[in-house]
């Protein structure tokens, strides 16, 4: 810490500020005990730490196991955020259901081991034993035990945005290549897809679904969907479940001489870097699941100092244009 300290021009004290998080230094002594901390390699030892303060300096990212979906994103943000305030981030795979996990968490808790949990996946009815006497918990709820996409993560809302768009540049029959629908994201899309082209028909005339493709996520699911097709169906916009299965689409499309977008209008899903540079690059929804991560973490944060979590997830899905999509066939409006 004093050689932290010496770097940085500050006393030892207010390193030991800086390593509590204290909210009231100012951003520049922030900023340059980052940057000495960070050249020096320092980090506490938590064991003494916690024999002194009481305290771990542990947060804990709690996951259901198996894990077949690893929220890289999400968690990497949250460790980023965690690491800002002076605390240690681990990440806990459990196995069992929702009460074993709690049962796990209550343990650290109690035990001081970690000094707060964020929870991924479903709380038993119960929630979390009562019997804990300090730490906090914060649930993130947007993933469910097998760590797939529920709630925002599964607000299809830009489905409803991109066919509205698409319908006002020309367009009139739709075709939906659908995600597996175990996952509540793929049938919120499926649903939303049907709605919206339910809902706007008396505001389009002859606006009409030419049919929903069952599928995977994968490229293939997009390439095998357009490839099974009747060589006589008719439509100019497809809204795939991701951005993996549009790209396997517009081979198949290209294969049946058609062209994206002069001919056929593509939306994806979930903004894959190759997506960007592909050509075209896709019209995709941006999710944002950093944002998901840091949110949470802070919340976490807040909680663990006695503070109020006053900030609150904001809109994750955003959906942006880009060239996979343009006027139906024959229109000469601009995308």
């Amino acid at each position: 810490m004093r050689q932290v300290a010496a770097r940085a021009g500050v006393s030892h004290q207010t390193v030991s500020r800086f390593l509590r998080g204290d909210p009231g230094m100012k951003p520049a002594t922030v900023e340059r005990l980052r940057e000495a901390v960070d050249a020096l390699g320092y980090r506490p030892d938590l064991t003494a730490r916690s024999l002194r303060t009481g305290r771990s300096g542990v947060l804990t990212a709690m996951l259901p196991s198996p894990v077949t979906a690893f929220p890289t994103p999400v968690l990497a943000a949250a460790a980023e955020v965690a690491h800002e305030h002076g605390y240690f981030m681990e990440v806990a795979v459990v196995a069992g259901g929702s009460t074993e996990r709690a049962a796990r968490a209550a343990e650290l808790l109690t035990s001081g081991r970690s000094e707060g949990v964020l929870f991924l996946g479903d709380l038993p009815d119960g929630g979390v034993p009562s019997n804990r006497d300090r730490g906090a918990l914060v649930l993130f709820d947007d993933f469910d035990d097998q760590l797939r996409g529920v709630g925002q993560l599964a607000d299809a809302t830009p489905v409803a945005e991109a066919i509205a768009h698409l319908a006002s540049l020309g367009h009139r029959r739709f075709l939906h290549l659908a995600g597996p629908q175990q996952w509540a994201s793929a049938r919120a899309r499926r649903s939303t897809y049907l709605e919206t082209i339910e809902r706007l028909r008396a505001e389009y005339p002859g606006l009409s679904s030419a049919g929903i493709v069952a599928g995977t996520w994968s490229a293939d699911s997009g390439y095998d969907g357009v490839a099974q097709l009747p060589a006589d169906m008719d439509f100019t916009a497809v809204i795939a479940a991701n951005d993996l299965v549009a790209m396997g689409a517009i081979r198949a499309l290209g294969e049946r001489g058609l062209s994206v977008p002069a001919d056929v209008s593509i939306v994806g899903w979930d903004d894959q870097e190759m997506g960007r540079y592909s050509t075209p690059s896709i019209t995709t929804v941006v999710v944002d699941r950093e944002m998901q991560g840091r949110v949470a973490m802070r919340q976490l944060v807040a909680l663990v100092r006695g503070e109020e979590p006053g900030e609150t997830m904001g809109l994750l899905n955003r959906l942006v244009w880009r060239e996979s999509t343009g006027p139906a066939p024959g229109r000469d409006t601009e995308a």
